[in-house]
């Protein structure tokens, strides 16, 4: 490729084999997996389907590539855009396969047995959701907090898992599959995804328009193509976040509709038989006096 510098490529994925594979991950997920399958497996009733199973199981793979592949490597030290791109993933569409893989009494089970319901409920109530994620995505992309988190590891790993649980709890309100706990109407679950793309563009704003390179870490990094500077990989990571969270939210906006139509149109079919069947009474009673 024309520009394409590959000895600085190459260096960015010249970590250890710990920081590119993060083997203690992937053994934790695949015992996860493990777990999970196992009570899956053991259930009565309701069933988990073949396909909750393949999407808790892809939700898995998810995680690992936004959190344990050479992805978050180069993303965490070299390029904003493939920490932008890792972000989506984890953020934006692992809880999806996640949350749609897990039946309702996976979640409601544990939480009634820790008497953590009321807690629960109070936390996953869409108002906290939406604005506790939006809040923590939108506070971590200002620029001295981020670079006060990506200089302390420790501190990253708490940010981060804030995040991830605040990413779940932002997607429960929609997917969540506890029947007893949905309060929420479609048209109400259309409107809150709405506002969730709105909270979420002021972030995604302040680095596309930025001018300057806004985080410490990734200033003094060479870009391994000709002509393609940190500021453009900054543009570019703004753009991805965006792109990213366009089509998820849209997809499952769309879903979201379909349902509610669908469900419209049964009410109608069911309204439009019990008349036929009340004026059919009524020409009984009729044609029998």
């Amino acid at each position: 490729m024309p520009g394409l510098d590959w000895s600085l490529l190459q260096a960015m994925f010249k970590g250890s084999f710990v920081d590119l594979w993060s083997p203690v991950l992937l053994l934790t997920l695949i015992v996860v997996a493990y777990v999970y399958l196992r009570a899956a497996r053991a259930a009565i009733s309701p069933q988990v389907t073949a396909g909750q199973k393949a999407s808790f199981l892809f939700g898995l793979a998810l995680y690992y590539v936004g959190a344990g592949s050479p992805l978050d490597y180069v993303g965490h030290h070299y390029l904003f855009s493939v920490h932008m791109l890792d972000q989506s993933v984890l953020y934006l569409i692992m809880p999806l396969f996640i949350l749609h893989g897990m039946p309702g009494w996976m979640i409601e089970r544990p939480l009634r047995a820790l008497k953590l319901e009321r807690v629960a409920k109070a936390v996953l109530n869409p108002l906290v959701a939406i604005f506790t994620f939006n809040m923590l995505f939108s506070f971590y992309h200002v620029p001295f907090i981020m670079n006060a988190v990506m200089e302390n590891e420790w501190l990253l790993l708490v940010y981060h898992t804030l995040l991830l649980l605040s990413a779940f709890q932002m997607w429960f309100p929609i997917l969540g599959n506890v029947e007893t706990w949905s309060k929420s109407s479609e048209l109400k679950r259309m409107a809150y995804i709405f506002l969730n793309g709105l909270l979420l563009t002021p972030a995604c704003a302040l680095i596309i328009f930025a001018d300057k390179p806004l985080y410490d870490m990734y200033r003094g990094v060479t870009m391994p193509i000709a002509g393609y500077s940190v500021v453009s990989d900054q543009q570019l990571g703004g753009t991805i976040m965006k792109i990213i969270q366009e089509i998820t939210y849209g997809i499952t906006l769309a879903l979201t509709f379909f349902r509610w139509f669908r469900t419209e149109r049964k009410k109608e079919e069911l309204s439009y038989e019990l008349q036929d069947e009340r004026l059919a009474s009524l020409d009984n009673g009729l044609n029998r006096a």
